[in-house]
């Protein structure tokens, strides 16, 4: 449920956002011509691109460049709720307000099929984003000097946070994204916490024309295919680790340990915790 939502324009497109809401929430995020970067004040953010995904906590940041995405918000700690701020990037914006004469670390460098990197949260950042609270809370401080001075600001930043290398390859990528097989989509997010219908917008396809295809390459639907993944996962880490089983619920793709129980029972006729203590020791020995 979304508590508060407000925004900042420039030249009629979106450029600073912010939104408190009650997680967990989902929804698809699509930046075919944009990019953005996007700090979280609270709660957690699971970003999920075409081959990534990235877990950004409260107090850390997100550069995402151009590309397809599916955002997932969920509450952390005592915590119940979730709070974000985000800067949009757009190509032409960006052409109009440095007169078309981009920052060397804007324009297209070296190849780089990386889509998101993590942005270090110093003081300078910190102090950024107190910036932009204040603009939102006084609306009628904010121009269009303003809004191109802050763009500025945090583009400037980014360039010069700690972990610059992933960032400058990110920023002078931002408007190219790279193309991914079918194959390495799915293979990229079988243990992540996606349904079906997710999965096909990350392969750039109807639900339907999804499922064919997965059968086609697959020679199963995609909800027989990637439980039993799953659920294999889950076998090994049972036998062969120390984690809990909630743990190893999330890590391969479950968002429900009493699902995930039911499911590993049905398919090897034991639960998660029977499995072992029947099965730890041997893969222990097997070891040695």
């Amino acid at each position: 449920m979304i508590v508060e939502y407000k925004t900042m324009e420039l030249y009629g497109r979106m450029l600073f956002e912010k939104v408190i809401l009650i997680p967990p929430f989902k929804k698809n995020n699509p930046m075919s011509n944009e990019a953005c970067f996007l700090y979280i004040m609270d709660g957690e953010y699971n970003s999920l691109s075409e081959k990534e995904q990235m877990r950004i906590r409260a107090n850390e940041a997100v550069l995402m460049k151009c590309g397809r995405y599916l955002s997932q918000m969920y509450a952390s700690g005592d915590s119940k709720r979730y709070e974000a701020v985000a800067v949009h990037f757009y190509p032409d914006i960006l052409k109009k307000i440095y007169n078309d004469k981009l920052p060397a670390f804007l324009k297209k460098g070296i190849a780089n099929t990386k889509s998101m990197a993590r942005v270090n949260s110093d003081l300078l950042i910190h102090k950024y984003i107190e910036g932009i609270l204040f603009y939102f809370e006084n609306p009628g401080l904010v121009n269009e000097e303003i809004l191109i001075l802050k763009t500025k600001e945090i583009i400037l930043l980014l360039h010069q946070t700690k972990n610059a290398p992933a960032i400058h390859a990110i920023l002078a990528n931002l408007f190219n994204p790279v193309s991914y097989s079918f194959r390495e989509v799915i293979e990229a997010h079988i243990y992540s916490p996606v349904t079906i219908r997710e999965l096909a917008r990350l392969t750039h396809m109807s639900l339907s024309s999804f499922k064919r295809e997965f059968k086609k390459i697959y020679n199963h639907s995609p909800a027989v295919y990637l439980k039993d993944k799953k659920l294999a996962r889950a076998r090994e880490l049972l036998s062969a680790s120390g984690l809990r089983v909630s743990d190893i619920a999330f890590d391969c793709g479950f968002n429900d340990v009493a699902h995930f129980s039911k499911s590993f029972k049905q398919k090897y006729s034991l639960t998660p915790t029977q499995y072992r203590l029947t099965h730890f020791n041997k893969s222990l020995s097997r070891s040695e």
